[in-house]
């Protein structure tokens, strides 16, 4: 029997929120010479995706999807993802555009973790799911923290010295903070 090419990580990158904090496209927002999200689509590729879908309102290049309700937060933006990967995948690896400093050792715990999957404790993103455990009563504007209940994620303590990584860069002066981090 010949199985069919399934691919086992897909990964989605939200990009849709406001960047009200940070006073521009945080997308878009340069991080030593590359823009936040060439960054985070890299990273997702060196955590072994297959494919990568930036999912929010601005479309950056790479394989997107626009949030069918603007600004209705990050569940929306996950569910589109899912659509758009369209069961292709076993895994989800879901990352913010926001946090282009993390690195793939960061990831390493997630990406072992078995079913259902895992985020760290204390912040819901990034996370790994089983692709197949979508709640059937999920409403594209919950908080994102009811979705990581609601899927059961294993919550997993993440090194000391990859939090603030991990938390990504809301303001210039944490984007400066985090700026020490990146490889030039």
């Amino acid at each position: 029997m010949i199985l069919p090419d399934v691919k086992p990580l897909g990964a989605i990158i939200l990009t849709g929120g406001r960047s009200t904090r940070m006073g521009e496209d945080k997308g878009a927002r340069a991080w030593g010479k590359r823009r936040a999200v060439d960054w985070v689509v890299d990273l997702a590729k060196r955590a072994g995706a297959s494919q990568v879908i930036t999912a929010g309102r601005v479309e950056y290049g790479y394989d997107h999807v626009p949030d069918p309700t603007s600004h209705a937060g990050p569940v929306c933006g996950i569910l589109a993802g899912l659509d758009k990967l369209d069961g292709r995948f076993a895994r989800v690896l879901v990352l913010a555009v926001d946090a282009p400093t993390v690195l793939a050792d960061d990831l390493r715990l997630l990406l072992a973790s078995g079913s259902p999957g895992a985020s760290f404790t204390g912040m819901p993103l990034p996370m790994v799911f089983d692709a197949s455990i979508r709640p059937a009563d999920v409403q594209s504007d919950w908080p994102l923290r009811r979705f990581v209940e609601r899927t059961g994620l294993v919550q997993l303590v993440a090194a000391p010295e990859s939090m603030a990584r991990l938390r990504g860069a809301n303001t210039p002066e944490e984007q400066a903070l985090l700026m020490r981090d990146l490889p030039r």
